[in-house]
């Protein structure tokens, strides 16, 4: 009997390469992974019209398609990690010299203001420089995936087309979380920001979360033990990765592999744990920044948002 094959989309790093590469097989079903060039037009297409039946999704993404009742679970295996320290910049003739100056002025957010390193970089203006986020005027550079989405008053989508490295220039913008290319003069709102997201985590813990693992709810109901079966063969791939991150051997290490061994060197863990219980604090985070952020009007319960047959896994 033929396995079910899943059509899959999930962008080639570290900790799923071998399972895109065949070394790792999946119990009783085939992984049919789908190559889409932009990741972020994957989550649209899912969210949208649940093109996929398993796909790589923004957390933020994902909280927001939940509340609106998107017919999709995720998984707990958490692909993509990082620090947001980086991700605000200005131009050095904006007057700001400080996060709190952000106050009273507008920020441009590159794509939806729901996009997860938005919401985390507001996180970290708001709890450790202690930014009022509701007295800033926040201007997405596009639509959300989740269209049924409304944002709080606050929110001001610029016109469409908007080039936010522009808009800093001219100084319509005091500052904009996302940036991917502009001026070589835009400057980081953070000094330092890269050293500033490892005391964050050697001080309060701060390790944020960034993608996950959806499937589709149809599929789950179908077929009772295939969260556990994805659950496990994303989490075997991502223990070879672990195991060579630990003994120094990868040979052309990208930045995410050298920020994650860094990471594994402050803490001494595995640096992409997958499973609720290593990761409550930091969703519990998230879903706060969310929710004091106007993108969930509820605060859901953690387990919720988890496959039932997954929220006791951990690797």
């Amino acid at each position: 009997m033929p396995s079910m094959r899943l059509r899959t989309v999930t962008r080639t790093q570290g900790n799923n390469r071998a399972l895109k590469e065949g070394r790792v097989t999946p119990k009783g079903f085939d992984l049919v992974f789908e190559e889409v060039p932009v990741l972020v037009d994957g989550f649209r297409r899912m969210v949208r019209g649940l093109e996929f039946d398993v796909c790589e999704m923004a957390m933020t993404t994902y909280l927001c398609a939940k509340a609106h009742g998107v017919p999709f679970t995720a998984l707990p295996i958490f692909l993509v990690r990082g620090f947001h320290h980086g991700a605000i910049v200005c131009a050095p003739e904006a007057g700001v010299r400080e996060p709190k100056d952000l106050e009273g002025r507008k920020v441009g957010v590159n794509r939806g203001y729901t996009v997860t390193t938005g919401v985390w970089a507001r996180g970290v203006l708001q709890d450790e420089y202690g930014v009022d986020l509701s007295a800033v005027i926040w201007a997405p550079s596009g639509d959300e995936h989740v269209a049924e989405y409304r944002p709080p008053a606050n929110v001001e989508p610029l016109p469409p087309g908007s080039d936010l490295a522009g808009l800093l220039a001219t100084g319509e913008l005091a500052a904009a979380v996302g940036v991917n290319a502009g001026p070589p003069d835009l400057l980081p709102l953070i000094p330092d920001a890269t050293e500033a997201g490892f005391a964050s985590l050697r001080d309060r813990g701060h390790y944020p979360v960034n993608h996950l693992v959806v499937v589709r709810d149809d599929l789950l109901a179908a077929h009772p033990g295939l969260a556990t079966d994805v659950f496990d063969a994303f989490a075997e791939a991502k223990n070879l990765y672990v195991d060579e991150l630990r003994r120094d051997a990868i040979e052309a290490p990208t930045p995410a592999d050298r920020m994650y061994r860094r990471v594994m060197e402050i803490t001494g863990a595995d640096p992409l744990p997958y499973g609720i219980a290593p990761n409550r604090v930091v969703i519990d985070e998230l879903i706060g920044h969310a929710t004091r952020q106007g993108i969930l009007d509820t605060r859901p319960e953690v387990e919720s948002l988890f496959a039932e047959s997954t929220v006791d896994l951990s690797a």
